[in-house]
């Protein structure tokens, strides 16, 4: 009687069995696909190649703008140096070195100031500069036929996502032998906020006139960097005029930025410049 019962009992657990073992895994496939598909997930990533998703901070936006300034090669005339920028392949040539600083040939990426605001923002930053009374009154307005503007990419080779974008707008070339009394003769210009990083001015003023510790300071709650501190030493052949005081910012890690402000004599010009 027993095993009466318990055959019917195994046949039917038998077929279950066999149905499962064949439709059970196509069923939950179906069951996952359905959970999966046509379902939009978003995924943040840190991807190398966008500068943008890191952010630097002033002191080292400083830094690596220092180290690419001093690892560029001075072209021999500005007619070479033109030259060389206009080749078609100038854009795409391998990045050598631990430091690059390469003219920008795909122009602003949208989230940088454009050539056509880059003289309205120079202006505003020039304003605030006198203000804080790091660049004389008498500096005259920048209008764009007087100026040439070119952007420029300084990349640190290793992490090319720690980059700074700048502005260079030096005088133009035609106006070379016309009056420079109370103008701007080169400056870099953030790409991002307009904070001018380094400039040359031709003033009515003499080194007796300036403070350079004054300056430094003011210039340096501008741009948002630390406090700076003295550079001292006995190389009397830094520069390529007495008058000058230079100074020590933080860099990144244990690395340092000197800046300088300075005076040429003669040609009344006033600069700070970050150092090279």
């Amino acid at each position: 009687m027993k095993r009466s019962i318990l055959s019917p009992a195994l046949l039917v657990l038998t077929v279950l069995a066999v149905i499962l073992s064949v439709w059970g895994p196509e069923a939950l496939a179906t069951y996952t696909d359905r959970r999966i598909l046509n379902q939009i997930k978003t995924q943040e990533e840190e991807t190398g190649g966008e500068g943008y998703r890191y952010r630097l901070s002033s002191n080292e936006k400083l830094y690596i703008l220092s180290r690419c300034l001093n690892a560029q090669t001075l072209p021999e005339t500005e007619q070479s140096a033109r030259t060389r920028e206009t080749e078609p392949d100038s854009a795409y040539r391998e990045l050598t070195g631990t430091y690059a600083f390469v003219v920008n040939h795909n122009g602003p990426s949208g989230k940088e100031i454009t050539d056509e605001q880059i003289y309205e923002t120079a202006n505003r930053e020039i304003s605030i500069l006198k203000e804080a009374g790091i660049l004389p009154e008498e500096i005259r307005e920048i209008r764009a036929q007087a100026y040439e503007a070119t952007l420029y990419s300084a990349i640190d080779v290793p992490e090319p996502r720690n980059n700074v974008a700048v502005w260079k707008l030096s005088l133009t070339g035609s106006l070379q032998n016309a009056n420079k009394e109370n103008r701007l003769i080169d400056a870099y210009i953030d790409a991002d906020d307009g904070k001018i990083y380094e400039f040359y001015v031709r003033a009515q003023l003499g080194w007796e006139d300036i403070d350079p510790d004054a300056l430094i300071d003011a210039w340096s709650s501008y741009m948002g960097l630390t406090k700076p501190e003295a550079y001292e030493t006995d190389n009397p052949l830094l520069e390529t005029t007495p008058y000058y005081k230079k100074y020590v910012f933080a860099g990144t890690g244990e690395e340092r930025t000197i800046v300088t402000v300075g005076f040429y004599e003669g040609i009344n010009e006033l600069f700070l410049k970050i150092s090279r």
